[in-house]
């Protein structure tokens, strides 16, 4: 028997505005932890990025949620990246509005003025990343201590980036009595220990495989020499269509970008050098599908739900095991197939061997051979045309015409004094060569 938002609880107003999204039927992972986080308990839940997390602590959260005073939010979501923020906030705000709440995104990377102003109005769901708020906390723009409810999402992804410590921090300044909802992919190590530090008696959810899965992925290692890989990589992404390409460094991010655009293919590029609104910008561009491929650091890795991306490339190896999976799981959401590229050189052969084990998948290393590839439906997206500029003249031309000037007005200066064709000096004077003078003894 199916079952509906209706049926887990959720709140006809919010039903119908589901419905106006498209959204009709709960996946696996709202249909297990919403009655639970309804009902007021702490939850701790291992489920895949792109199973529906959002919703799943979304609706409860907004339910729960009760109107805030200036300056005192009344829940709080905790996110590892700018984008996951940004994006969480986009799908909670339309929701909450149901409800007549305010949702306001928090982090770096812009401006402190408007974040401020705005909660000092008064904000009741702050989605945030961890920096950002302790900076408005440690100035006095907001106080967590009416936070009743505490969602961390992507844990573990936070423990990778050194951020266990100011979310402890943030978690000792929210209610003594919240509650405390968790959803990461794994639930080792440092997020173990959080769990149990900070969730009291949880209900504990998992959902899908412990790790991102391989099997549903096209795996590709192939041996090319450096100066081939912008080349192949366009041509994959003709073949792929919709494609991430990762690379380790921004300055790698910014150069392929570039050299992939030379090679005709529509290209936005994302990394942690680029302000917030550079960054909205490019990801807008690629999830509205106005470029083919996204050129990205590892900063795209996790935490970025875009639907419809058919190809990933390695454009540089990963740095390990763990890293290749979160890059690759980009691909192969929701049950569909993806295509998993790396571009290898030989001295790189021996680390992705390595790599190859550690994930454990074992393919072929082998020189590029595009009939391999799955076949895709590609709406092939031009570049947009670069103004040309004009030519500047070239410096030997503009020397050669300064000369031809100069020796014309020469010898039109010549022509009036009445020069010797064969040169030399003037036929009207009359040249007496000097005589040297005999020294006197």
């Amino acid at each position: 028997m199916d079952v509906s938002f209706y049926d887990l609880g959720v709140d006809p107003g919010l039903v119908n505005s589901l419905k106006e999204m498209g959204i009709t039927e709960p996946f696996e992972v709202q249909r297990e932890s919403i009655p639970d986080a309804m009902m007021g308990n702490d939850v701790c839940c291992r489920a895949p990025t792109g199973s529906g997390k959002t919703l799943a602590f979304g609706l409860p959260l907004i339910m729960r949620t009760i109107r805030a005073d200036p300056e005192f939010p009344t829940s709080l979501v905790l996110s590892p990246t700018r984008e996951l923020a940004e994006q969480i906030a986009k799908v909670l705000a339309p929701l909450a509005s149901t409800f007549d709440l305010e949702v306001l995104s928090v982090y770096g990377g812009v401006p402190y003025g408007r974040q401020r102003k705005a909660l000092s109005r008064g904000v009741d769901i702050v989605v945030a990343c961890p920096g950002r708020l302790l900076d408005l906390l440690d100035h006095g723009a907001l106080s967590l201590e009416d936070v009743g409810t505490v969602v961390l999402d992507e844990a573990d992804r936070m423990a990778d980036m050194g951020f266990m410590e100011p979310v402890c921090d943030i978690l000792d300044r929210c209610a003594s009595n919240r509650q405390t909802i968790l959803f990461s992919a794994t639930l080792d190590d440092e997020v173990s220990e959080l769990v149990s530090n900070y969730l009291q008696n949880p209900v504990t959810i998992e959902i899908g495989p412990k790790e991102v899965s391989m099997e549903s992925m096209e795996h590709y290692f192939w041996l090319m020499k450096n100066s081939m890989k912008p080349g192949i990589s366009a041509e994959i992404i003709r073949k792929c269509g919709k494609s991430v390409v990762f690379c380790r460094t921004r300055k790698g991010t910014d150069r392929v970008g570039d050299e992939l655009t030379e090679e005709g293919i529509s290209v936005s590029v994302l990394h942690g050098g680029l302000d917030q609104r550079q960054r909205d910008r490019a990801m807008a561009k690629f999830v509205e599908g106005r470029c083919m491929a996204l050129i990205a650091t590892d900063v795209a890795a996790r935490g970025i739900d875009v639907e419809g991306i058919n190809c990933v490339i390695h454009y540089d190896p990963a740095e390990n095991g763990k890293v290749y999976k979160h890059r690759s799981g980009r691909t192969a959401r929701a049950g569909a197939k993806g295509t998993v590229i790396s571009l290898v050189q030989n001295p790189q052969k021996k680390m992705c061997s390595n790599l190859q084990k550690e994930v454990g998948i074992f393919v072929k290393f082998k020189p590029p051979e595009f009939n391999d590839l799955p076949k895709y439906e590609v709406d092939y997206i031009p570049p947009p045309r670069q103004k040309s500029k004009p030519r500047k003249p070239k410096r030997d031309a503009k020397r050669a015409r300064f000369h031809g000037k100069s020796s014309r007005r020469q010898d039109d200066r010549r022509t009036k004094r009445g020069s010797n064709p064969r040169g030399g000096r003037p036929t009207g004077k009359r040249h007496h060569p000097r005589t040297r003078r005999k020294r006197r003894n």
